[in-house]
């Protein structure tokens, strides 16, 4: 039985129900410049995850397909009424606003593109379900606990339920790993990083409203990382 995502999700739990206790306690300038920070880690993490990349090619064209498939289905549109309905219902009469509700969206956005779609945990959870070695994602969830810790003393509970979608997410892929990864070869998992990496570099842009790019369309670009570095190696290299 794996664990890793058990563990990884229930740091996020946690930080998300810690961060909304000590909201109102932590003073305000803590509470809006570190978004910001984490921001900046992301920037730094992104960097770091496309310098791997084996296919240059392969990762701007996965970027643009994944992004044109994501704005035909208006993926964004979809996840910004989702999050709007669910802050709605979570959130309790006369809890002091830390931002209104557009800038409220684009943060959690942001953010549950940080814990659901980040290279790390996506191959965190296939490692682990292939060798059952859960270090990586045991790794992420201390990251991810001060993370959720920080943004929920602004954006409050609902940084908790972010857990739930990052455990199924985690379960399924660590169940499918076994079918996964044997088809998988190093190009193909370096583009698949390099992908990821771009992803969090706009992820991080976005959290610190330096551009708000439309990040959760750009997600079908990881589906597509994996295939066309096969094809790109097998007719191009």
């Amino acid at each position: 039985m794996v664990i890793g995502p058990f563990i990884n999700a229930g740091a996020v739990l946690l930080g998300g129900v810690l961060g909304a206790v000590l909201s109102q306690r932590l003073p305000e300038r803590i509470r809006s410049s570190m978004p910001s920070i984490f921001g900046l880690a992301s920037l730094g993490i992104g960097i770091l995850l496309v310098v791997k990349c084996a296919n240059l090619p392969v990762m701007v064209l996965a970027t643009l397909l994944g992004a044109l498939i994501g704005e035909f289905c208006y993926l964004e549109k979809g996840i910004n009424s989702a999050v709007g309905k669910a802050k709605q219902l979570i959130s309790r009469p006369g809890k002091a606003k830390s931002g209104s509700h557009e800038t409220f969206i684009q943060n959690y956005v942001a953010i549950i593109i940080l814990f659901c779609a980040s290279g790390t945990g996506i191959f965190g959870a296939m490692q682990e379900g292939m060798t059952g070695d859960p270090s990586i994602l045991i790794a992420k969830a201390f990251l991810d606990f001060f993370t959720a810790t920080i943004f929920a003393t602004t954006l409050g509970i609902a940084v908790a339920a972010i857990s739930v979608p990052m455990l199924l997410i985690q379960l399924a892929l660590a169940t499918c790993a076994a079918l996964i990864l044997p088809l998988t070869t190093p190009a193909m998992m370096a583009d698949f990083t390099a992908v990821g990496g771009l992803l969090l570099l706009a992820t991080g842009l976005r959290i610190c409203g330096i551009k708000m790019f439309a990040v959760v369309n750009m997600l079908p670009a990881l589906v597509l990382a994996m295939p066309l570095s096969a094809l790109w190696t097998h007719f191009a290299a």
